[in-house]
């Protein structure tokens, strides 16, 4: 009988390993964005600025983070995927979510021509990976089974937050399928078991189409919560449209969310961004995103809940009305294909009743900062 012998080879922060029957492969990647300094106004109570490291270390951009990848060829067409990535923070080395090593994904799935890509497991919710083709100018402008979406550290990215299930962003005991058609058609699906005896309650199911057209894509998603014994839902459209050397990306939110005795939240939000992108070493970017509420309830400490937050709110004080409006812009400067410098800063004004913890009850904040981000 002949034996088969697989080999390892290390090579760039990749493992890879082939036999005569399968071929398969591992691969360690990586991602770093460290920001300074960093400028923030109305930082605390007395509504003092902070001059630092990031926003209290987190980077502006992308979270830092590793992990490890791979996949194997079962025949047929038909592979196996897993991923398993953590978030660090260069500021201080310590890790993003103390207690959960692999905090951006634990999953393992199927993927082929046929049905497409199915993971289980901890993972991005599909809203969030639809939406990130218009949610703002730096992720891509095409649908893809990759994970997207925005990073949530800074006043322009709280919009996310209408794409999140029960667990947040991420789903945890989480299904999600995802199939890409030749004629561009992108269709989704998405299941976050609650593991209780109460079955729905902190459950999600989402749903997701769109469509690659060349200069041209577009995507929607309906989004459906329970959580807390509340039932919030969601639906968002936009897209973005990609002419020579520019782009401009454009989107809407409802979001409808169930308080108890205080009746229902309902709010509207709505973003638009460009991008351009010259041949060079430069890119720009700006964007402005207006979220408003209506009927919203406080938290116990007097600020509105970002949507699907499982955070209680506090009845005594009552329902709010009011809007959020962030304008923000950004240049990078591309060192290398994986590596870039870049500035950037965003203005925040709280209209009515629209308060958040960040400003300590005023109704303005400015952040600006510098960094570089380089990947592995």
């Amino acid at each position: 009988m002949k034996k088969t012998y697989r080999t390892l080879a290390l090579t760039a922060g990749a493992l890879v390993a082939t036999g005569a029957h399968a071929q398969s492969s591992v691969q360690l990647y990586g991602l770093m964005d460290l920001s300074v300094p960093t400028y923030i106004t109305h930082a605390n109570a007395n509504g003092d600025h902070v001059l630092g490291m990031g926003n209290a270390g987190e980077p502006w951009f992308s979270g830092s983070r590793w992990g490890v990848q791979g996949k194997e060829d079962l025949g047929g067409g038909n592979k196996l995927i897993f991923r398993l990535e953590s978030e660090y923070v260069v500021a201080n080395g310590q890790m993003e979510d103390s207690g959960q090593i692999f905090d951006r994904d634990a999953w393992v799935g199927l993927e082929n021509d046929t049905i497409g890509k199915f993971t289980a497991g901890f993972q991005n919710t599909i809203a969030r990976d639809a939406a990130a083709i218009y949610g703002d100018p730096y992720g891509s402008a095409k649908l893809r089974y990759e994970e997207g979406g925005w990073t949530n550290s800074n006043n322009f990215k709280q919009m996310i937050f209408y794409a999140a299930g029960a667990t947040g962003t991420r789903y945890n005991n989480g299904l999600a399928w995802k199939k890409l058609f030749r004629n561009g058609l992108y269709l989704s699906a998405g299941y976050a078991f609650s593991n209780s005896t109460a079955f729905a309650n902190g459950s999600t199911y989402q749903a997701a189409v769109g469509y690659n057209g060349g200069p041209f894509n577009v995507a929607s998603f309906y989004n459906h919560v329970n959580n807390s014994g509340n039932t919030n839902q969601a639906w968002s459209i936009g897209g973005n449209y990609t002419f020579g050397i520019a782009r401009v990306n454009a989107g809407y939110f409802r979001y409808l969310g169930n308080q108890g005795s205080l009746g229902q939240r309902q709010d509207n939000a709505w973003t638009v961004s460009f991008k351009l992108a010259p041949k060079g070493a430069l890119d720009y970017e700006v964007g402005y995103q207006q979220m408003r509420v209506h009927n919203a309830a406080y938290n116990t400490d007097g600020n509105i809940l970002n949507a699907n937050t499982a955070a209680a709110f506090d009845p005594t004080q009552g329902v709010h009305n009011g809007f959020k409006e962030t304008l923000y812009a950004s240049t990078f400067y591309h060192l290398s294909k994986r590596t870039e410098l870049y500035l950037a800063g965003d203005y925040m004004k709280l209209h009515g009743g629209y308060t958040v913890g960040t400003t300590f009850r005023r109704n303005t904040q400015l952040e600006l900062t510098s960094g570089i981000r380089t990947r592995f």
